[in-house]
């Protein structure tokens, strides 16, 4: 394992259509080829320089999937979660990687035009902080399913099967690089998303998808007044996977103002709080949680005071902000109890990684509803207001504030998270129990329920047209998951009731308490 060859270099890798029928019998053969194995070790570092040398020639992408450290040759890890600091409300440690092993072959793979693509399925700490390396920084994929079992966990078992239909199936752009110019006067000094930064404006990606998401921070550098418009534009030029190069460019011109409440009228608090989550990443890996939570609470405090001064003739007492940003303060405080930045409570090592990870690469839209899901009450839907799709009536059903205040026993609630769907059904639901889960009662829903049954029902359509709609406007489809008072995601569904006090973490109420009190220091 110390010196990796090819045993052949050149025979290797086979045409998809041409060797099809060798392709499946490979992997129908898989699952038997290791069945009586006693080998428990992984030497994934000697297996990924495999990879980079068969891949080098052609470019292309290398799916790995792994389900523990690795523990053999090159690259290997050892663990460094301390269980009994899961809850720390002080240092969160090891957010970075332990080795450089990872990054170094990732920036090879990119400059041989190869994404390496990852799929952990995790029981154990498998140190996805410096695994995640390999896909970072060569414009690959992170996938993360913890406590994976394939019978066990119906839940994760349809996630990755309905991610890895996406992966195989979606569009992909090959050995791209993209370029983000500006006016003059502003300058570009920070960039967030998988890529490797091949100079100061131009990212190099070796595989692009259409479900990446990319951020960029700017700064002004001179004085824009002799402007009307600030211009941004980027241009991303790739190969497709028919061998076509080809270049797309987006265009944005914003006014130039000279009043500050202009500036806040048109302000975008979903682009402001991802942009700040995804700068939050970057403080807790270089400093440290504590100060990425505190930079969090200051631009709040900073940006409602600026605006305050701005309107001295309204009453000071009282909490003054612009429309644009009166959901500031309650999408900082659900970061704050996001995986990746809560403390107080218990959050594997692991799991608080892969959010940063989801933080730093997903779309604003998908990263909004991991930051402040949408929640509905699903069980007395109505063609009132509903829209028609495709010779379908879809019931839309008014989002409800994020507080257990909300439930009712006699209520079912879906909980929108992006990547899963949370049923949260009260016991007392039982036209909802009978007509759309076709259940007797509550204690006969099967917690192993990953879909809604069809049935001959009105209730039952409802609910299957309104979450199957759901489930068309993203590119992964959500994992479903009821929620009952025995069901083991119980705790994780109410974390996401962001509004409510918590034992380590403030309600609503509460934070924009503090926030008035740190402005009038």
């Amino acid at each position: 394992m110390k010196d990796i060859f090819l045993p052949t270099p050149d025979s290797l890798l086979v045409n998809l259509h041409e060797s099809k029928e060798l392709i499946k019998d490979l992997l129908n053969a898989l699952p038997n080829m290791f069945t009586n194995t006693r080998e428990t070790h992984s030497a994934l570092g000697p297996a990924l320089q495999a990879a980079f040398k068969l891949m080098s020639p052609t470019g292309g992408r290398i799916s790995v999937f792994q389900t523990q450290l690795p523990s053999l040759g090159a690259g290997r890890l050892h663990s460094r979660e301390d269980p009994n600091q899961r809850s720390s409300t002080k240092v969160v440690q090891h957010l970075g990687p332990a080795t450089d092993f990872y990054k170094k072959l990732a920036l090879d793979c990119s400059g041989q035009q190869t994404a390496v693509d990852l799929f952990l399925l995790s029981s154990q700490y498998s140190d996805l902080a410096s695994l995640a390396c390999m896909s970072k920084y060569s414009a690959g994929c992170i996938y993360y399913y913890p406590s994976f079992h394939h019978s066990h966990n119906p839940v994760q078992a349809e996630k990755l099967q309905q991610d890895l239909k996406r992966y195989l199936t979606r569009k992909i752009g090959f050995e791209a690089v993209m370029r983000i110019r500006c006016t003059k006067g502003l300058s570009i000094h920070t960039f967030h998303g998988n890529f490797f930064v091949r100079s100061t404006d131009l990212l190099s990606l070796a595989n692009v998808n259409p479900d990446a998401g990319f951020a960029v921070q700017m700064s002004i550098e001179e004085n824009l007044t002799d402007t009307s418009l600030a211009c941004f534009q980027t241009a991303l030029l790739y190969t497709s996977s028919k061998g076509e190069r080809r270049i797309r460019v987006h265009t944005l011109c914003l006014p130039v103002v000279t009043s500050l409440s202009d500036v806040y009228a048109g302000a975008d608090v979903q682009a402001v709080i991802c942009l700040l989550a995804n700068m939050a990443v970057d403080r807790s890996i270089s400093s440290s949680l504590s100060d990425a939570r505190d930079a969090l609470v200051n631009a709040v405090v900073d940006s409602l005071s600026a605006y305050m001064t701005t309107t001295s003739n309204l009453q000071q007492s009282a909490l003054i902000a612009p429309n644009s940003l009166r959901l500031f303060p309650l999408y900082v405080l659900a970061l704050f109890k996001q995986k990746a930045f809560r403390t107080g409570t218990s959050t594997r090592l692991d799991d608080r990684v892969y959010a940063m990870c989801q933080i730093k690469s997903q779309p604003l839209l998908h990263l909004m509803k991991m930051i402040y899901p949408n929640l509905y009450r699903i069980d007395r839907l109505t063609d009132e207001g509903a829209i028609h799709v495709s010779d379908r009536v879809v019931p839309q059903p008014p989002l409800q504030r994020l507080s257990a205040e909300k439930l009712t026993r006699e209520g079912a609630f879906l909980m929108d998270c992006s990547s899963i769907f949370y049923l949260w059904i009260g016991r007392s639901c039982d036209h909802f129990i009978n007509e759309v889960l076709g259940c007797p009662n509550y204690s006969s829903i099967p917690q192993t329920l990953i879909q809604l049954p069809e049935l001959d029902t009105l209730a039952s359509e409802r609910a299957r047209s309104f979450i199957s709609w759901l489930k068309d406007s993203r590119p992964l489809n959500p994992a479903l998951q009821i929620i009952k008072d025995e069901s083991p995601g119980k705790a994780e569904f109410f974390q996401h009731l962001v509004e409510d006090k918590t034992e380590a973490a403030f309600s609503y109420y509460e934070f924009l308490l503090h926030i008035q009190q740190q402005i009038c220091k």
